[in-house]
């Protein structure tokens, strides 16, 4: 990592459908150009960025100078809304021009052939969520991360600022007997959202997972050591519903619902640079093993026709050779 200079060089990589990152995190991170902007074919993008003062969409001490997307055609529109001054004919051709890479891409399943170049090259890489969604994949990215590469991977709802419970509000609810959190779209994909929305209420030590699954429908039941029952629904076309997450004590209830995009999108990129400038992780990588291990157990749980996948059970196959 090079920390000398005063500002970090990111590479903004891979655009796929459904997924408007590099738009909004490029500019999140660089500002934008109003009129090019205008024409982001991502509504939500549009209205969160438009809601903030102008100026003050920036982040200091950092600048995504290059960009890549699967569809070289949508490389010099991102570059354009989103001030980025190099677009890169491949991925590979910004080693030895950033400090560091987003893979900016939400397949799981994907992501280790994403990845690999840039780890193998000794770039940091922030990778989107969720970061693995098979059992290889994931033994990959741990074998890596290891090795000393670094490597960091979340969902922004870790951050939502509706997330954040005060004392006030963790006292009024007493305790914690159920939880539930909702995303739209399937489980592989968006199922990170739920889960790590509420992820660190609870903390390490889920045990089981098991699906009833229906076309367009997961429906997710977790335990965990602290005996609190974690409920996650991932329907595709409940769109509207995303982001809402219950809370349900032995003195009250508390119904959270995540708008402010910006802001939680804003703090996860400068957990990422801020590793890169301190080299201190915002949060400890077994917390990503973890997470995904659950993606994993949902997914062996489903196609296994609902039955109850045991998470320490996965941390073994993970661990061998």
């Amino acid at each position: 990592m090079n920390t000398d200079r005063k500002e970090l060089r990111l590479a903004m990589l891979g655009m796929i459908e459904g997924n408007g990152h590099p738009y909004s995190w490029s500019a999140i991170i660089n500002g934008y150009d109003r009129a090019a902007m205008a024409r982001c074919p991502y509504p939500t993008i549009l209205d969160y960025l438009g809601k903030q003062a102008f100026e003050s969409v920036r982040i200091p001490g950092a600048r995504v100078t290059h960009v890549w997307t699967d569809d070289p055609a949508d490389a010099p529109k991102v570059a354009a809304a989103s001030l980025i001054g190099h677009i890169a004919g491949k991925p590979e051709d910004v080693i030895g021009h950033v400090d560091a890479v987003v893979i900016a891409t939400d397949d799981g399943d994907d992501h280790v052939r994403r990845v690999a170049p840039f780890v193998e090259a000794g770039l940091p890489v922030f990778v989107d969520k969720p970061m693995a969604t098979n059992l290889a994949d994931l033994r990959q990215f741990v074998q890596w991360q290891r090795a000393g590469k670094v490597i960091l991977s979340s969902s922004g709802m870790r951050y939502a600022p509706e997330l954040q419970l005060s004392a006030e509000q963790r006292a009024a609810l007493g305790e914690l007997r159920w939880i539930t959190s909702f995303t739209c779209k399937s489980w592989e994909r968006y199922g990170i959202h739920a889960l790590e929305a509420v992820y660190p209420l609870l903390g390490p030590g889920f045990e089981t997972a098991q699906v009833t699954h229906r076309e367009g429908s997961d429906i997710v039941q977790l335990t965990h050591r602290s005996g609190v029952p974690v409920t996650l629904g991932a329907i595709h076309d409940a769109g509207g519903s995303f982001g809402a997450v219950h809370l349900y004590g032995t003195k009250s209830q508390l119904p959270l619902l995540c708008r402010d995009y910006y802001t939680a999108f804003r703090a996860q990129l400068v957990s990422f640079i801020g590793l890169l400038q301190t080299g201190r992780a915002p949060f400890d990588f077994s917390q990503t093993i973890e997470l995904m291990a659950i993606l994993i157990a949902g997914r062996r749980s489903r196609e296994q026709g609902g039955s109850r996948i045991h998470i320490p059970d996965m941390f073994k196959e993970i661990n061998a050779a």
